[in-house]
């Protein structure tokens, strides 16, 4: 290195180069090419980027330049497309298919990579191995397409590709004797292992008897496209886990550090014949300055940790208070790479920086947990009504504690939940299921974050930066001020406490506030919904809005609903009987309503065999009206007739019979209801005239009829309670669980589907006699 302030500057030494930056839209990436574009103005700069969908690769450039960030390069251009057609060239690819690269480079600057701690191992070895290697390919065409002259290549890496050792890590290839080829070609071909092993009879077997208990009451279809999701879920954990495993098995700490360690072998070869320098940043963070302090593009590895602790919802860490967090802020992590690349090193003579803080300015598990705590206690988060988000107060009490007390969290959960999904239909076990799901979203958040940082937490890590701190010593003071990345001259308290902190939980803070203001302006309504948007002109397909009856309009239920209309034709002592004896056979037909929903309303309605049909529309006119209008929810009908006014058309689909649905009749345009066989007598056989519509039943119904009338099913709407009804609430765009059952509560979250709650007419009874229960 030459001595302090001597030579030219960073700038003049790229001035006229001609430098190509992968992964320009990640965080790193894109503070790299700002960087050059603002503080090295003769610098020419390619970036390789891929189209997305329909927006090409150009095009998504032109939006990364349109940032607030690059602002005072634009402006010098005169704009996004000058300074694109002055300094920025686009080359269309990405790491799956590099494309031939410009012969005129001078450098190249890889960021690109895949930087999740758990990737599937097949996409981590194609990204951080695979993409390196066929990027390096093409270079050396460029080269020999070009004069000859090698390109100097920079290879971002991470400082923990050192894998499970402890102590001082040096600047320089990390020592294993790992078989990067058989390693290599075992990685790309776990997906098709695990594909081949989800199908095995066994697993298919297990996986679908599973999802026939769980969705079977929705319909076998239902079930089928469950036990599939659970088949393609399990390849997608199992490649996660397999690499995980094996990172470990080789002595790293996941699959990410592997592959990158893989990745530099990979470079390693290159760099016999070719300048290459390979830069290794610890845990990227925030900007500390520049382009302004707290700038941050997306959650890195500790935002979420930190917002979690603000929440409250970060008991513990598995971490030794004393153990180093090696904590980098970006703008030092680019400034570094803005000055190696104007210090190429000689061909065959690869040079490694660690851009880290650790061994000059170390930072505690414990120190950064005070500053973290002593901003949330200066600005705590609202956690609603409640005030402030009380803080947990961690002990570091050892990694084994918190896994203990992790684990023991699980295991009651598991059986909260299996007691709550058993538990009869009320307000109460909707309330507990909801809670329950929060835990559960909780503990699993708990789970992925500890397992994943948990090898961090522990790592007794010092990686020496002498090679770093002597290039920074060889830069003019003005280029030391400039191109700033001495991570010693860190504050961490004024860094966490009043960059950091604030910078990350800023978006979170006006979500909270955005939800308030709703919160305080929007006017209550039925059930929290949205007002009913008019149905289209004339000319366009139609809107409709179909509704389940039973739990869902009314509080009842089909045994309930059959008492209602059979006991009116018997006299007083054979209702007596008749209620014993459907009460006696209430455990058999709900044992037989799990199962099948169709099963089990044949089975109620055998029991209609004998009665007269003409009879029962007697009673359901005379005596029921005003008892069934009574138990209609009000919050129901209003959403019915807001549909009309619309100008929407509205279905009532239900398992009741028909003579059950009269009163309601008025209220929809169609109504599709059981209907009962009656013989030559009048009187009814206790058979159907077709099969009645449950689960999937009810969605095949729904596209037929809104075929025939020219509906628009994704723009329609569907109320339903039952996890049975899935498939109805799945046919439309705009489904509404309405007082769902807890399995359906849990789909409708998971979903994102609206959730309300219709509360029966405070004066309705449960009275088995209509005539006794009018006022």
């Amino acid at each position: 290195m030459a001595a302090t302030g001597s030579g030219p500057g960073v700038a003049e030494r790229l001035a006229g180069r001609h430098v190509l930056l992968t992964g320009v839209t990640g965080f790193v990436g894109e503070a790299l090419l700002r960087l050059l574009l603002v503080e090295v103005p003769d610098v020419r700069v390619s970036v390789l980027v891929r189209p997305k969908g329909s927006t090409s690769a150009a095009a998504r450039v032109a939006t990364l330049l349109g940032k607030p960030v690059f602002a005072p390069a634009v402006e010098v251009a005169g704009g996004v497309e000058p300074l694109l057609a002055a300094r920025v060239g686009v080359v269309a690819g990405d790491l799956s298919d590099v494309p031939a690269l410009p012969d005129d480079l001078d450098a190249v600057v890889h960021c690109a990579g895949d930087v999740s701690f758990d990737p599937p191992v097949d996409a981590a070895f194609t990204t951080n191995v695979v993409g390196t290697r066929d990027l390096l390919a093409r270079l050396r065409e460029a080269e020999e397409r070009g004069d000859g002259r090698a390109v100097h290549y920079v290879h971002v890496s991470t400082a923990y590709v050192s894998g499970r050792r402890s102590g001082t890590v040096p600047e320089g290839p990390v020592a294993h004797d790992v078989d990067l080829e058989a390693e290599l070609a075992w990685g790309l071909a776990q997906r098709e292992e695990l594909e081949r092993r989800s199908r095995d009879a066994d697993r298919l077997e297990a996986q679908r008897r599973r999802a026939e208990r769980e969705h079977g009451r929705a319909g076998l279809l239902t079930a089928a496209a469950a036990s599939e999701a659970a088949r393609r879920q399990w390849v997608k954990d199992e490649l996660v886990r397999v690499g995980s495993e094996r990172a470990r098995s080789l002595g790293w700490t996941d699959c990410y550090t592997f592959t990158k360690a893989l990745g530099e072998r990979v470079v390693e070869q290159h760099a016999r014949t070719h300048p290459v320098s390979v830069v290794r940043p610890s845990i990227i963070e925030s900007a500390l300055a520049s382009p302004h302090p707290g700038w941050i593009e997306g959650f890195k590895m500790a935002e979420p940790l930190i917002l979690a602790y603000g929440r409250g919802e970060l008991p513990e860490f598995p971490a030794a208070a004393d153990t180093i967090v090696d904590i980098v802020p970006v703008d030092h992590v680019v400034a570094t790479l803005v000055a190696v690349l104007a210090h190429p090193p000689a061909a065959g003579e690869p040079a490694w920086f660690h851009v880290s803080s650790g061994h000059r300015n170390p930072l505690t598990f414990r120190r950064l947990y005070e500053h973290v705590r002593a901003y949330f206690d200066a600005h705590p988060f609202q956690a609603g009504s409640r005030g402030a988000s009380p803080l947990p107060d961690w002990r570091f009490p050892g990694a084994s504690a918190v896994e203990r007390l992790l684990t023991t969290s699980e295991r009651a959960h598991r059986v909260a939940e299996s007691v709550v999904g058993r538990a009869p239909r009320s307000d109460r076990t909707r309330d507990l299921a909801r809670r329950l799901e929060q835990q559960k979203q909780r503990l699993e958040f708990l789970r992925r974050y500890l397992d994943l940082y948990q090898e961090y937490a522990q790592a007794d890590l010092r990686f020496s930066d002498e090679r770093t701190t002597a290039l920074r010593l060889s830069l003019s003071a003005a280029d030391q001020e400039r191109f700033a990345f001495d991570t010693a001259a860190v504050d961490w308290r004024v860094y966490v406490e009043q960059i950091h902190c604030p910078a990350v939980t800023a978006p979170i803070r006006r979500l909270d506030e955005i939800r308030a203001r709703r919160a305080r302006s929007t006017p209550a309504r039925a059930g929290g919904l949205r007002p009913v948007p008019a149905a289209e002109g004339a000319g366009a397909p139609g809107v409709a809005a179909f509704f389940d009856m039973d739990g869902t309009l009314l509080s009842s239920n089909v045994v309930e609903t059959y008492l209602w209309m059979r006991l009116q034709e018997l006299s007083a002592g054979e209702r007596a009987g008749e209620l014993g004896r459907v009460l006696g056979r209430v455990p058999g037909l709900l044992r037989a309503e799990r199962r099948q929903r169709g099963d089990f309303l044949r089975a109620v309605y055998r029991d209609y065999e004998g009665a007269d049909r003409a009879a029962l529309d007697r009673v359901a006119d005379e005596l029921l009206t005003d008892h069934v209008l009574a138990r209609l929810s009000p919050e129901a009908a209003r959403r019915i007739r807001e549909h009309r006014r619309a100008g929407h058309r509205t279905v009532l689909i239900t398992g009741a019979v028909r003579p059950l649905t009269r009163p309601l009749a008025p209220l929809f345009d169609h109504v599709e209801a059981v209907d009962l066989v009656v013989d030559d007598r009048g009187r009814c056989t206790g058979h159907l005239v077709s099969s009645p519509l449950v689960g999937e039943s009810r969605a095949a119904f729904m596209q037929a009829w809104a075929a025939e009338h020219d509906v628009d099913l994704t723009a329609s709407y569907a109320y339903a309670d039952s996890h049975s009804d899935l498939p109805l609430l799945a046919a439309v765009g705009n489904p509404v669980a309405v007082r769902p059952d807890v399995p359906l509560y849990r789909h409708a979250r998971r979903q994102g589907w609206s959730i309300v709650d219709w509360a029966s007419p405070a004066a309705a009874g449960r009275s088995l006699n209509p005539a006794g229960g009018r006022r």
